[in-house]
């Protein structure tokens, strides 16, 4: 349960936490979008004095609905993103949100620790070999279809069997072409509807047969807001139930706009497990 970051090897074992940046104009929490330098170090400064050991940022929206936007202008706002915070913060690892393996290449040279793939390969077949290459953590998640579509991929037969069974084709994929470190996302809200992602989070733990580190990124997703009836703004205290969860079915690493919060969370889980 470690993985190598730049040379740094981070365990994994004791679960951790992600803060997300967001380089976009369009992502569907507002509080989450960095649109300028003082935005982008404020966000990256509060993250990590809060507890957070990774800070994944994105420049392409993968909200329901979002738009695509071309490679040049996901890595425009990438690139300088990485080179801002590098600048104050030369120690911090960072993560790439992309399924583009020239945007994952780039930022990887520019500083970038790790990648963060929501298509673990499948939208971008040069993606893995980049990987392989690059020997960098891998995060691979399930989805079918693209943002713009993915609403209308939510039929399964058993949805836990089946994103186990993708997850387990990608790690072999991963493991014949050396790829070392890998971590698994089940997808909360990529092609599934609000009774399959509960379903998922109530199974999550089966996914300890992969032997990998689990990320899960539920923050703030419409899988709570319509549960407590709120809008992204308003919920934090169901993510933080939901993040409760997720880390009692053995989730490793949470992705959230929240940082403070979800390090409370893992505080309380970790004194109940002693």
């Amino acid at each position: 349960m470690f993985i190598n970051c730049n040379g740094t090897l981070v365990n994994v074992q004791t679960p951790l936490v992600m803060g997300i940046i967001n380089l976009t104009p369009d992502s569907f929490f507002s509080s989450s979008r960095a649109e300028n330098d003082n935005q982008i170090l404020h966000s990256c400064e509060k993250m990590l004095a809060a507890g957070a050991t990774f800070i994944d940022i994105g420049g392409y929206s993968t909200r329901p609905g979002a738009s695509h936007i071309s490679e040049e202008e996901e890595l425009s706002r990438v690139i300088h993103g990485v080179k801002t915070i590098k600048k104050s913060f030369k120690d911090v690892i960072l993560s790439v949100d992309t399924f583009r393996s020239e945007v994952a290449r780039i930022a990887v040279e520019n500083g970038v620790a790790m990648v963060n793939d929501i298509s673990a390969g499948d939208d971008d077949p040069l993606m893995m070999k980049t990987i392989a290459k690059l020997q960098v953590p891998y995060i691979m998640m399930h989805k079918r279809g693209t943002p713009k579509n993915m609403n209308s991929f939510t039929s399964y037969g058993d949805v836990t069997q089946e994103v186990l069974d993708y997850l387990i084709e990608k790690v072999n994929t991963c493991t014949k072409i050396h790829i070392h470190d890998t971590v698994v996302d089940p997808g909360f809200g990529f092609a599934k509807t609000l009774d399959q992602n509960y379903t998922l989070l109530q199974n999550l733990d089966v996914l300890k047969i992969l032997k990998k580190p689990v990320l899960v990124g539920i923050s703030r997703k419409k899988m709570i807001q319509e549960v407590i009836q709120s809008d992204a703004g308003n919920a934090l205290n169901g993510t933080t139930v939901a993040n409760t969860i997720a880390l009692l079915k053995g989730a490793n690493i949470l992705r959230v706009h929240d940082v403070k919060e979800a390090i409370e969370c893992i505080k309380i889980v970790r004194q109940i497990n002693k």
